[in-house]
């Protein structure tokens, strides 16, 4: 699905966008039948409210509510919630929305013409936005496209998205941009050195794979690793089946890194880009890895399995100490992978951990600035002794319960020892349709990082 700016034409509806406690005033300066037809339909610029005044030869305007400040700091994208009520049409917003929020604006209306169709037809909202002269077009569409590829992946089911599934949208989007794609499979990612992917996938019945894709030839070099892990039953140490309704999604960090790579690559930003995906599915057979085992990983630290459900560290661990060997500038995790992380900050704030004190103001600035919420987490050091074992150098579930993330996330800064680095553990769902979020999979953190990526490496 591609989703775009209207095409600016003559026919194009005026869009006045209302605030609650500015509706009277704006009143006073229409004609007396705009406001007799505005009071005869209650509309009272309420989040969320829409409504076509006639003119002289059909619709002359319409009116969009935006409520109040404090009602606009509860919701993600208020103007889409009145763009869904709008009826087919091509719309320009002649008013109410300063240049600050308009981007975000922007973005929250052409998302919200997203839809999960691959399995049946779906009827998203018809309204269609023309750019602003203020924005830049060009920049909300490529952010707008990345959620939407983001969303399609982690919406679609393990029947459909293995790890062959997920290889193969990787090669599509590099095809697209003119970047480099290839996988390493099977043993031969026993035989290049990635162990514990090998462990983790093996006992599924398509290979495990490390799927690398590279695109830019200067400037700052940036290595993105998503988890890609394309169901997860939990292995040995089988997940209920109310926990594993979901488990289709526990590939949504591979998805939001190549959301982001997506983003780099369509604004052509001056950098090198490397995205490191570790593709498995945690399967049970014969040859499935247990507790009690120890592996010995790509860097050569040995982990003792204590639940072989804590698999996405594992993975991930073989694919940061490759990504770390070529020392880039940055390096960005990206995982669904732990649900203390839900319990710390809930399911829309998409917690992240560095140790660069600039690198998290930066993002914290962005965030805001984007509409994609995310929250510093500690690299908090009296609780390494919680991933260390006693019989191998590392714990894969430390017992206790306690600071889930904070340990998951100590654990994968073990394999990243030559570069800079942020971690972000992330949910990539949205429990309940929004304005802008359809219930399914959800992007976090993208936006955020695009908006840092300048400060972040100085381009």
């Amino acid at each position: 699905m591609t989703l775009s700016f209207a095409v600016p034409s003559d026919g194009a509806i005026p869009l006045h966008v209302i605030e609650q406690s500015e509706l009277e005033g704006w009143l006073s300066d229409q004609p007396d039948a705009v406001r007799s037809w505005v009071e005869a339909n209650g509309f009272t610029g309420a989040i969320g409210q829409a409504l076509l005044v006639p003119g002289a030869d059909g619709v002359g305007m319409a009116l969009a509510g935006y409520g109040t400040a404090a009602k606009r700091a509860r919701k993600r994208f208020p103007l889409a919630a009145a763009a869904e009520k709008l009826p087919e049409g091509a719309y320009r917003i002649a008013s109410g929305v300063g240049d600050d929020p308009l981007p975000t604006e922007c973005f929250g209306w052409l998302i919200g013409g997203y839809a999960f169709d691959r399995y049946k037809k779906q009827s998203p909202a018809k309204a269609r936005l023309i750019a602003p002269d203020s924005v830049d077009a060009a920049r909300i569409e490529a952010q707008v496209n990345a959620e939407a590829l983001i969303r399609d992946l982690v919406n679609t089911p393990a029947s459909d998205m293995g790890p062959e599934a997920l290889q193969a949208a990787a090669e599509g989007l590099a095809g697209e941009f003119g970047a480099t794609c290839e996988t390493i499979t099977g043993d031969a990612v026993l035989a290049q050195n990635f162990p514990m992917i090998h462990t983790v996938g093996r006992a599924a019945e398509q290979a495990p794979r490390l799927i690398e894709m590279n695109w830019g030839t200067s400037g700052p070099r940036l290595t993105l690793v998503g988890k890609g892990v394309c169901f997860d039953t939990g292995g040995l140490d089988l997940k209920p089946a109310s926990a594993m309704g979901l488990m289709k999604k526990d590939m949504g960090g591979a998805a939001n890194v190549l959301g982001l790579a997506r983003m780099i690559m369509a604004l052509e930003l001056p950098l090198q880009l490397r995205v490191l995906i570790p593709a498995v599915e945690n399967s049970v057979a014969g040859n499935a890895f247990r507790p009690g085992d120890i592996l010995t990983s790509r860097k050569g630290l040995t982990v003792e399995i204590n639940n072989t459900d804590a698999e996405g560290r594992l993975v991930l661990a073989d694919a940061l100490a490759l990504a770390d060997e070529g020392a880039p500038d940055l390096v960005i995790s990206m995982a669904t992978l732990t649900g203390a992380a839900r319990v710390a900050v809930g399911p829309d704030l998409a917690p992240f951990y560095t140790d660069d004190d600039a690198a998290a103001s930066a993002l914290a600035q962005a965030a805001a600035q984007a509409a994609d919420p995310v929250w510093r987490m500690p690299f908090h050091e009296p609780y390494e002794a919680l991933i260390e074992p006693g019989i191998a150098d590392l714990d894969n579930a430390p017992s206790g319960g306690f600071a889930g993330s904070i340990t998951a996330a100590l654990f994968l800064r073990r394999f990243v020892t030559e570069s800079r680095y942020v971690h972000f553990d992330i949910y990539a769902w949205q429990r309940s349709k929004e304005p802008g979020r359809t219930k399914g999979g959800l992007g976090q953190g993208p936006r955020a990082l695009l908006a840092a990526l300048p400060e972040l490496l100085g381009l």
